[in-house]
């Protein structure tokens, strides 16, 4: 598929979206179409991106959801109620109206005959018991979505009702649909809510003692904004039928050996680190990305170290001090 002269709606740009957009003017697409759910962003994407549509809506109303869709060709739904850790562990109630959100969204381009969906979905849609062995070198395939179900809180299920809909809207009306499940992004913009952020973050206040959630022995895969945004190109060009496909990593990173690379890029070294039970997510879960490589010929071309320096080097030329150490607490959440 050739996106150059397809109408595009991108919901919910803040991070990935701002990443997207750039990516989508690069290969010729000249009709942006941007709703948010506020006026938030508006400026940044303005002053960045001149000849963007942009609109407040709120798509949890089916009359906003379906004006933002008509004429649409492509649809690109990142929009989601959704932060870190803190955030789909304690602010369960919240990430639930993503169930509302998507099913109206998916409805409207029904009913409009937008030609194709993509959808961000994620690793939270994976069973919780799979991911439970520290020990194990775990890698975890699209296929391993199936019953027993056993998402991750509910964002993680509003994620799994999402691509299940997806589905049978391809089988029962022929609605395209391609899905990229996002193993944890970071990189410029993204919020300090998520973990890589939000050590950059601590680093960069000189936070002493420094706090890092849970015990450290988490094993994650981060994964470059960059990369994320050539997968989700590649996906839709690639795949109608609404079959998910992983954009990680599988480099199996510890979370306390991430924070002394923070230590190390920014050369900050505290004289105490501090580890808090607060909520830190499954134990060990590290995207398999066969599939990606088999259909889509995509693998990350930045790893951890060198996609982390750069974040680094944004964020410390980009961040207030003042500002972060005021409200630190908040952004964590």
């Amino acid at each position: 598929m050739n996106l150059k002269n397809k109408k595009i709606l991108i919901t919910g740009v803040s991070f990935i979206g701002f990443h997207l957009i750039r990516k989508l003017i690069d290969l010729g697409v000249s009709h942006i179409r941007v709703v948010n759910l506020t006026n938030k962003n508006k400026k940044i994407l303005i002053k960045n991106f001149k000849d963007i549509e942009f609109y407040a809506y709120d798509l949890r109303d089916i009359e906003k959801a379906r004006k933002s869709v008509k004429k649409i060709d492509i649809v690109f739904h990142l929009a989601a109620d959704h932060g870190g850790r803190g955030y789909v562990a304690l602010k369960q109630s919240n990430t639930a109206t993503n169930f509302i959100l998507d099913g109206l969204v998916f409805k409207a381009c029904l009913e409009n005959k937008v030609e194709k969906i993509f959808y961000a979905s994620s690793g939270c849609v994976y069973p919780n018991f799979l991911q439970k062995e520290k020990n194990k070198k775990i890698y975890l395939k699209e296929t391993d979505v199936k019953p027993p179900y056993d998402a991750d809180n509910l964002y993680g299920w509003a994620k799994l009702m999402g691509e299940l809909t997806l589905k049978q809207y391809y089988k029962d009306y022929g609605l395209k649909s391609a899905i990229g499940r996002f193993f944890t992004v970071y990189g410029p913009y993204a919020k300090e809510s998520h973990a890589v952020m939000a050590t950059i973050a601590k680093a960069f206040i000189k936070q002493d003692p420094f706090e890092v959630w849970g015990d450290g022995e988490q094993i994650r895969n981060w994964t470059y904004v960059e990369d994320i945004v050539d997968g989700i190109i590649k996906i839709v060009e690639k795949v109608d039928d609404a079959t998910p496909v992983n954009l990680g990593t599988e480099e199996r990173i510890k979370v306390i050996d991430m924070v002394n690379l923070v230590f190390k890029y920014t050369g900050f070294y505290p004289k105490k680190i501090k580890f808090i039970p607060m909520p830190t997510g499954p134990i060990n879960r590290v995207a398999d990305i066969s599939l990606a490589k088999k259909l889509l010929n995509w693998q990350p071309k930045y790893d951890f170290k060198t996609g982390l320096k750069k974040t680094i080097e944004w964020y410390f030329e980009n961040k207030n001090k003042d500002f972060i150490k005021k409200n630190l607490k908040k952004i964590l959440i």
